[in-house]
């Protein structure tokens, strides 16, 4: 049994230890409210773009544009998101094996010079490097710092070289963000764009609350009060009779990189939230853990302790008896 001086010292070790992870969880928890406001603030844009091209679609005309037409695959690129730091779970390993998976069947299926890893994360950029992936740049400052202007950089550089047949196909992978609670490890076609599929995906976001703990969010989810519900009168329906000028085409071929512009971004601000999500959840955890540690800890002191005062007792009353 350790004496009573270590295991003060571990009590103490410890006390520490959970002070640093419980101010990363509050910091962490701060950064994933203004990730949360981030995708909140892109929302509108999302949804005004998505009412024109649905319009556009509905529309009797059959258009395409170079960005949506299929060909065959002979060389792909990934790009990948993960985080610049570690201490946020599972969040990067999840990333990773799913590049490595993905990377190993396209290489066995189109060889490995054919398939290129595009890494945003300083955690991704360094496991593709080690082991050997076509690796195209690093963009790890876009996680500290999310920037749409570089992200519509990256978007044209991948839509030009999908343009001129440099790529056949470009694959997003990535952590899509439902709640500080969930996060969804997602691979999803980012070229060629398939407009339909990507205007029904889900869109389904809890942007309101921190909570991690499953039972707490629904907890939340039966008792959250209702929204106001907005009369028909005061809601203003948009004119969808588009007069479309110069033709269906040259309009697609400018709203469709504006859409690629917004998915590249919107991965990337899911991914950040996620991470912070991640990082609060483990840091949560490490501090529930210290606490049940001290919590044995100090049960052990202070048996110790007894066991200690009624040994000195016992020498007392002992020595009384011989005198």
């Amino acid at each position: 049994m350790p004496s009573l001086k270590e295991i003060k010292g571990r009590i103490a070790s410890v006390k520490s230890t959970r002070k640093i992870t419980s101010a990363m969880k509050m910091v962490a928890s701060s950064k994933l409210h203004h990730a949360q406001v981030a995708i909140q603030n892109m929302l509108p844009y999302e949804t005004m773009l998505e009412h024109i091209l649905k319009s556009f679609l509905a529309a009797e005309a059959e258009a395409h544009t170079i960005y949506d037409q299929e060909r065959p695959v002979k060389r792909v690129a990934l790009v990948v998101f993960s985080s610049n730091s570690s201490l946020c779970g599972g969040f990067n390993a999840n990333v990773i094996r799913l590049m490595t998976n993905a990377v190993k069947a396209l290489s066995e299926e189109l060889g490995a010079e054919n398939v290129e890893v595009y890494p945003i994360g300083r955690k991704v950029a360094e496991k593709a490097r080690k082991l050997g992936f076509n690796v195209r740049g690093d963009r790890s400052a876009l996680v500290d710092k999310p920037n749409v202007h570089e992200c519509i950089e990256l978007a044209y550089e991948l839509g030009e070289r999908f343009a001129d047949g440099e790529l056949d196909r470009v694959d997003l992978i990535y952590h899509h963000f439902k709640s500080a609670g969930s996060q969804i490890l997602t691979q999803k076609t980012f070229l060629p764009i398939d407009v339909e599929e990507e205007l029904d995906r889900d869109h389904e976001r809890d942007l309101t609350t921190n909570v991690v703990t499953k039972k707490a969010q629904d907890y939340l989810k039966k008792n959250r009060r209702p929204k106001k519900q907005t009369s028909e009168e005061e809601v203003k329906p948009l004119n969808d009779n588009f007069i479309v000028e110069p033709d269906m085409n040259t309009v697609l071929t400018q709203l469709l990189p504006k859409m690629a512009h917004l998915m590249l971004y919107t991965a990337l601000l899911d991914s950040i939230a996620s991470e912070h999500a991640a990082r609060m959840v483990a840091m949560q955890t490490a501090t529930d853990n210290a606490d049940e540690l001290l919590r044995q800890l100090n049960l052990q002191y202070n048996k110790g302790r007894q066991q200690a005062i009624t040994n000195e007792l016992l020498d007392i009353v002992g020595g009384s008896v011989n005198n």
